[in-house]
């Protein structure tokens, strides 16, 4: 069901939106793509990540944060302005891939957590689960969602 791969650290630029979860994440990913196209950021082999920050079982809808992301090379500034830079820890990940649908990634939430477990796995709560979109993925409509794990 997943595959566990250890994930650098990374430099990211990220627009965050404040609200429910779901189709409002679209826009920040809009904005942040055309802010880095302006800025000669956005190339053929750029990786975009999403980072819900926020638990929607503990966070009330209105506040819950998504962080728009776009990975950044180590030499690339990043002008200042809505965008901000920040740095996202690596370390051992389990990744699965899925449909990039609401149904994929509904269906794949449901069972991920179980799976893991059954694996010897358990979610590293000091770091963010990231939904990640690399170009060779996107172009066969599939994602990845990438869950820091521990060993049970």
């Amino acid at each position: 069901m997943f595959t566990v791969e250890d994930i650098p650290e990374f430099r990211i630029a990220y627009l965050r939106h404040v609200g429910p979860y779901g189709p409002g994440n679209a826009a920040p990913m809009e904005r942040l793509k055309e802010w880095a196209t302006t800025n000669g950021l956005f190339r053929a082999d750029s990786v975009v990540l999403g980072i819900a920050r926020d638990d929607p079982a503990r966070t009330t809808p209105q506040n819950c944060r998504y962080d728009a992301c776009l990975v950044l090379p180590q030499d690339a500034g990043v002008p200042h302005g809505e965008v901000e830079e920040a740095r996202l820890a690596g370390g051992r990940h389990a990744v699965l891939v899925v449909p990039h649908t609401p149904e994929g990634l509904s269906r794949a939430w449901a069972g991920l957590f179980h799976a893991l477990t059954g694996a010897g796995f358990s979610p590293d709560p000091g770091r963010p689960i990231v939904e990640r979109y690399r170009p060779q993925m996107l172009d066969a409509h599939l994602c990845e969602i990438c869950v820091p794990v521990l060993p049970c």
